[in-house]
């Protein structure tokens, strides 16, 4: 879906709720990490051929799909007997913003849009990556999921996670890469929802139906930038109803 199509209603949202892995930084170095580095490493540590070392991973993989547990990183340390925020922080460099990332966070900054970045990451996982992209400077405030007990795609820590952050929901904007978490914060009652749809740079786009969505941040960088030349012109200009930026922005 082209970014064209995104149609929200910027005059009435002040936050947007950005995911981290896919959306913000290019999931290319979570997917390597996860399908290909951790299978070997395990492999290694048991003695075991690379194949029967990934069978067991995807095994372990889908018992805790769906759960916290899934992206607790102290949770695979004692499943598989590995270091994994030391194997983790020795291929740091891989790390990256996604193209555009960084552009579209100034913009959405200079159109007075609290920025969060809501994540599912571990706080361990949030503190390498922090060091690493200095994402921290860009943006108001970053939650982690493990903070409140439950995954993104869990209502439960939607009502928790408003209450704690002191949100209006229906002035909130989520952007993530995750149809779950997608479908959770729509039914939450958010005011908008935008998927990615290319979230590891590598990989191809996938199709998206079910809502608005874009390639990138990149593409939303462009609405956001075509959206505050006109509210400019209109208010330099004197046009009736011209106040259509959003309240301004305040440091959480």
């Amino acid at each position: 879906m082209a970014a064209a199509t995104v149609t929200i209603n910027w005059s009435e949202i002040d936050t947007l709720l950005l995911d981290m892995d896919g959306t913000v930084l290019d999931l290319a170095f979570d997917n390597y990490f996860w399908l290909e580095l951790v299978p070997q490493r395990f492999a290694h540590a048991r003695g075991m051929a690379y194949e029967a070392a990934l069978e067991e991973f995807r095994a372990h993989n889908e018992r805790a799909l769906g759960t916290l547990n899934w992206y607790c990183i102290d949770h695979w340390s004692d499943q598989l007997g590995l270091d994994i925020a030391t194997i983790k922080h020795d291929v740091r460099h891989r790390i990256a913003y996604l193209p555009g990332a960084l552009p579209f966070l100034r913009a959405a900054r200079d159109f007075g849009l609290r920025l969060i970045v809501v994540t599912n990451a571990h706080r361990r996982t949030l503190a390498i990556k922090m060091r690493q992209t200095h994402l921290e400077r860009h943006v108001d405030a970053v939650y982690s999921s493990h903070d409140f007990g439950h995954p993104k795609e869990s209502a439960q820590f939607w009502r928790r996670f408003e209450s704690s952050a002191g949100l209006r929901r229906e002035r909130c904007v989520l952007i993530d890469d995750s149809r779950p978490v997608i479908a959770a914060g729509r039914a939450h009652g958010l005011g908008g929802t935008v998927t990615i749809t290319q979230p590891d740079s590598s990989r191809p786009r996938r199709t998206v139906d079910d809502g608005p969505a874009v390639a990138g941040l990149a593409d939303l960088a462009e609405v956001l930038g075509a959206r505050r030349l006109s509210c400019l012109s209109r208010e330099v200009s004197g046009a009736a109803g011209a106040v259509c930026r959003p309240r301004t922005r305040t440091r959480s």
